[in-house]
């Protein structure tokens, strides 16, 4: 006997109506939908069309409507049934419930409440980082462990291990958090961690480049909401949050790659084929067509898959991945992994697609080349681009030939016609190629090459001359965490050895970095160092949007100058191993009538009337009065 035959036959209605209940319940627990990405969208976008992934067995199967207002414009099924794309126009739709009716044979199987919530306010006008900013870059399993709770988690392959070089460490956002208040004192506006999102690898999982869900931060670093706190606390205190971002491709964990969307969701070879990383054949009218094949659809490695931006859903998909990510933990800029490996058609129109949302966010890309021309083709409205009728729409692009002037610059004593400081200065003579030359980002080193103490081996006046350069020229400087303390690491080793844990991030670490007591001499050498240069850059907006006059070096010395109508930076740097006395006559269109001029180094003021005097190796950065 069931518990219904208990019941009078008076209450017939009331049988009928927990029957219609249990039913509709016993359907819905047996919902065909696994995953639905974006989870959520939000009112009031831009672009009104959502396309929204619904994913389970067989879902196909199903005809979808919905109750709302919300009208649907297009469901799309690919060759796999597990998948359907429904398109919604949510153009004047208020913030709501969205519920989608999955029906067979007329009849309702099964239902989905689908959230579309309110926006920040004034979320589309963000700001974002720009030429006033100092980027903090972060490994965030290498930077501090601030939850030791999360170090492994059930739901991913690699565990803890921080006796293992290359394993994972335990890093996470709590530790960020945790140290915000030190990153500041450095003079950092904003923070630029590598990717938070999983990465469900069996080893080396902790750079967190070959993602297995892009809508996850992994357990390991915390939460989605841990995330949104970071982004909050970071505000409060006027930082800014920048997501590194990778369009070019997943990891080989990512959940689709055993049960695809379409064939051509990711490129796809008759035999494994690596990019041949040449890059310059995109814009080469001389290149092949194959090389260029091998360029853009190659994989990066075998463990990361390469996405193919050319199919539209793939590329809604990625628009739309990256949009939510801005709205949802509210950032202020992206960094783009591997830009130029993308397809460019589908890259600009990613890029683009962010841009009309957000008109004032920065996206930093990724062009790793060593030709500046080959760089300016991709920040947006260039001219060279313009040449093959292209545009990428890529605000801001990294200065990669001047990172490879730093790395030998300081080492070569003895300038000449194509050493030491002519270097530098030959590298800003071909600014004019760019079409935005105040946003690009400048830096020494990042979590791909050695790191700048290593290459002048943890020679201080070498990083001051570094730092100074950075932190004085045109662009958004960029400073890898650790090198404040003087951290080095040779990448001939391994990745690990330019990814060391900083030290005092860990509970037990003997030497605590974080503050001053628990610094050694030399780390607060490089601290004081560091953050007095960057605190004063906060304050110097001739720095930030001044024009440049330069000066051809002599004697391995360069002077330049930075300035707007109202101040003047002059900065010298004495790249030789002999003390210089320079005759200031020379620079007279730049110094004008200013007389003398205070060293925010060393607070001394020089008379610049006539002559300064260099001591070897060595940089002044002057306040001209």
């Amino acid at each position: 006997m069931n518990k219904f035959t208990s019941i009078s036959i008076g209450n017939t209605s009331l049988i009928k109506s927990i029957t219609f209940i249990l039913f509709f319940m016993s359907l819905t627990i047996n919902a065909q939908i696994d995953r639905v990405e974006p989870p959520f969208w939000y009112a009031g976008m831009h672009n009104p069309e959502l396309q929204i992934l619904f994913y389970g067995k067989n879902i196909v199967q199903y005809e979808v409507t919905t109750s709302n207002s919300v009208a649907i414009t297009n469901i799309k099924k690919t060759e796999n049934p597990n998948y359907l794309f429904v398109t919604v126009n949510t153009k004047d739709v208020a913030a709501a419930e969205i519920i989608f009716s999955f029906k067979k044979n007329n009849q309702i199987a099964f239902t989905h409440k689908y959230s579309l919530r309110n926006r920040r306010e004034k979320s589309a006008e963000r700001k974002s980082f720009n030429a006033s900013d100092m980027l903090y870059l972060i490994m965030p399993d290498r930077f501090a462990n601030g939850n030791p709770k999360n170090d492994s988690d059930a739901t991913t392959k690699e565990k803890y291990n921080r006796d293992l070089p290359g394993g994972r460490h335990g890093g996470d956002i709590q530790g960020i958090i945790k140290n915000l208040d030190y990153i500041s004192s450095l003079g950092a506006t904003a923070i630029w961690s590598t990717p938070l999102c999983e990465d469900n690898d069996r080893a080396y999982s902790y750079h967190t480049y070959a993602q297995s869900d892009v809508y996850k931060i992994d357990p390991r670093y915390g939460t989605n909401a841990d995330y949104v706190r970071l982004a909050s606390e970071m505000h409060k205190k006027d930082m800014k949050l920048v997501m590194d971002y990778v369009v070019n491709h997943w990891g080989i964990e990512h959940w689709m790659m055993n049960d695809l969307p379409t064939q051509d969701w990711i490129h796809q070879f008759e035999n494994y084929t690596q990019t041949n990383h040449k890059r310059s054949t995109i814009n080469d009218i001389n290149a092949s067509k194959i090389d260029t094949k091998i360029c853009l659809n190659g994989w990066f490695v075998n463990t990361m898959p390469d996405l193919n931006q050319s199919n539209p859903l793939v590329l809604n998909y990625l628009k739309q991945n990256a949009i939510w990510w801005i709205e949802y933990a509210d950032l202020d800029g992206f960094r783009v992994d591997t830009y130029n490996y993308s397809d460019p058609t589908g890259i600009a129109s990613w890029t683009k697609a962010i841009t009309d949302e957000y008109p004032n966010f920065n996206i930093v890309g990724e062009i790793w080349m060593q030709s500046q021309a080959q760089m300016a083709y991709w920040q947006k409205d260039s001219k060279i681009g313009a040449i093959k009728n292209y545009n990428s729409y890529l605000p801001s692009v990294m200065d990669f030939t001047l990172f490879d002037a730093i790395g030998t610059v300081f080492s070569e004593d003895d300038g000449s016609w194509d050493k030491g400081m002519v270097k530098v200065y030959d590298n800003f003579a071909n600014d004019f190629l760019y079409p935005n030359i105040n946003n690009i980002m400048v830096f020494a080193e990042n979590h791909d090459t050695n790191r700048i103490n290593e290459v002048y081996k943890n020679d201080f006046r070498k990083y001051q001359m570094t730092m100074a350069l950075i932190a004085t020229v045109r662009g958004i400087p960029q400073l890898y965490y650790g090198s404040e303390i003087g951290m080095s690491g040779d990448k001939d080793k391994g990745d690990a050895d330019i990814r060391q844990d900083f030290p005092g991030g860990w509970l037990g670490d003997a030497n605590n970095a974080f503050t001053k007591e628990g610094r050694t001499f030399d780390q607060n050498q490089y601290f004081d160092f560091t953050s007095k240069l960057f605190q004063w850059r906060k304050t110097n907006e001739a720095v930030h949007f001044g024009k440049m006059t330069h000066y051809i070096p002599e004697n391995n010395v360069y002077v330049y100058f930075r300035y707007t109508d109202n101040k003047t930076v002059m900065v010298l740097i004495n790249n030789s191993n002999e003390i210089q006395t320079i005759n200031t006559t020379r620079f007279q269109e730049s110094i004008k009538a200013y007389t003398t001029g205070k060293d925010i180094l060393s607070d001394l003021t020089f008379d610049i009337s006539k002559e300064i005097i260099l001591e070897p190796k060595s940089v002044v950065i002057l306040e001209l009065k």
